[in-house]
């Protein structure tokens, strides 16, 4: 199989991890070799609920007994989509009513950035350095990582970038700009959380020029932080909100929210003007609906902030410099690069799923299910920190 994974699906790295997947149960991925993994990384966040949410595969079989896809997005009415969107609206704030499906993150960043144009009648969008919205063109047009972007350019024009946190940059927010884009938590810069303040003083720039907020919630969404949405941290609501990655429990989904009169302008002049195929598949939605109803009914979202405390507790060690992040999305940084790559590759071989961020190289990712338990929590820091342990050693000469 490893030959074939090789020569017949295009790659994305030189050297891929390459562990074949047997099957996958609440927050362990098996091997077809038999082996047992603790999975700190959860599809990259996607996997908030665990691997195979009981509720979630209970409503997928369900629709899937009625239909699977009928009609490009917007033309029938299809309940499962409805349904979803209406109980999204129940949980987020005004002016936040109604939300438009499509089927990424990344799509969802490039249907934001056309509604923000359509809406103000300007180009101009601003980016934080660092970010990392997606790789469609217009979301891989905000990055200004030149090693990245170089090789793909011409790129989506008009694009300004400013400092995150910083804010004298704000000034950079004129009448001409369209909208200001930010992650309400950097993820790929390592996990980096919004200044206190920052978040609103970025809104209320854009209220005096007339620019909108776009904030990408696609990983801190669906109750990661400790809340539904990461926002709800920082006392902020956009103009228009993108979400994705969890919110259909690993499924591949995205969507962007605003209100009705902002949403009302990409059905008219021109008519269709954002169209997808299988945005709002049934499929699909019925599984968002079905995890939104599971983190809205039950304790999953507040035992975030205990499991984070866990967490911070358990990854004490001289080797590690900080731990950034919030909730479950965390990132512990360490003396150097090195360390980070020797903790990933290690923790695969003592059946510990961890991953490296885009930018930080000194970084290590652990997003694990939100349902993940303490005692798993426990079993992941403590590899951790032998694999650390031994690393000291080694530096030793030990």
């Amino acid at each position: 199989m490893n030959s074939d994974f090789i020569n017949y699906q295009a790659q994305t790295t030189p050297h891929p991890l390459g562990m074949e997947v047997s099957y996958a149960e609440g927050s362990f991925i098996y091997s077809t070799d038999g082996n047992r993994y603790l999975d700190f990384v959860a599809g990259v966040s996607a996997c908030g609920l665990g691997h195979r949410p009981p509720a979630v595969i209970s409503a997928v079989k369900a629709q899937l007994d009625k239909y699977m896809h009928v009609m490009v997005y917007g033309e029938y009415i299809q309940s499962p989509a409805v349904e979803f969107t209406k109980l999204l609206a129940k949980y987020l704030p005004e002016p936040l009513s109604q939300t438009y499906l499509v089927n990424s993150g990344t799509e969802a960043i490039d249907g934001a950035m056309k509604l923000a144009r359509r809406a103000t009648g300007r180009s101009q969008i601003i980016a934080a350095k660092n970010c990392y919205h997606g790789n469609s063109y217009g979301a891989l047009s905000l990055m200004d990582y030149e090693e990245r972007i170089a090789p793909f350019r011409p790129l989506v024009g008009d694009i300004t970038h400013i400092r995150f946190n910083v804010d004298t940059c704000l000034s950079v927010i004129t009448k001409s700009t369209a909208a200001v884009i930010l992650e309400t938590i950097q993820g790929g810069a390592g996990f980096i959380l919004p200044n206190k303040d920052y978040l609103k003083k970025v809104k209320q720039r854009c209220e005096e020029v007339g620019a909108l907020l776009i904030l990408d919630e696609i990983q801190p969404g669906f109750g990661r932080t400790g809340k539904l949405f990461g926002f709800e941290h920082f006392d902020v609501v956009p103009d228009i909100l993108v979400i994705g990655k969890a919110m259909a429990s690993g499924l591949p989904v995205g969507a962007f929210t605003a209100s009705k009169a902002l949403m009302s302008l990409l059905s008219d002049k021109p008519k269709l003007g954002h169209i997808t195929t299988f945005g709002g598949n049934p499929v699909i939605a019925a599984a968002c609906k079905a995890t939104l109803e599971v983190l809205t009914t039950s304790s999953i979202i507040k035992e975030v902030e205990l499991k984070e405390r866990l967490f911070r507790k358990l990854l004490q060690h001289k080797l590690i410099l900080e731990v950034r992040g919030k909730g479950l999305m965390l990132a512990p940084i360490f003396k150097n690069a090195d360390i980070a790559n020797r903790v990933v590759m290690r923790a695969k071989d003592k059946g510990l799923i961890l991953f490296w961020l885009l930018y930080e190289k000194q970084a290590v990712r652990i997003s694990p299910p939100l349902t993940i338990s303490e005692q798993e929590i426990a079993l992941g820091c403590g590899i951790i920190i032998d694999i650390l342990d031994t690393y000291s050693d080694s530096a030793n000469g030990e």
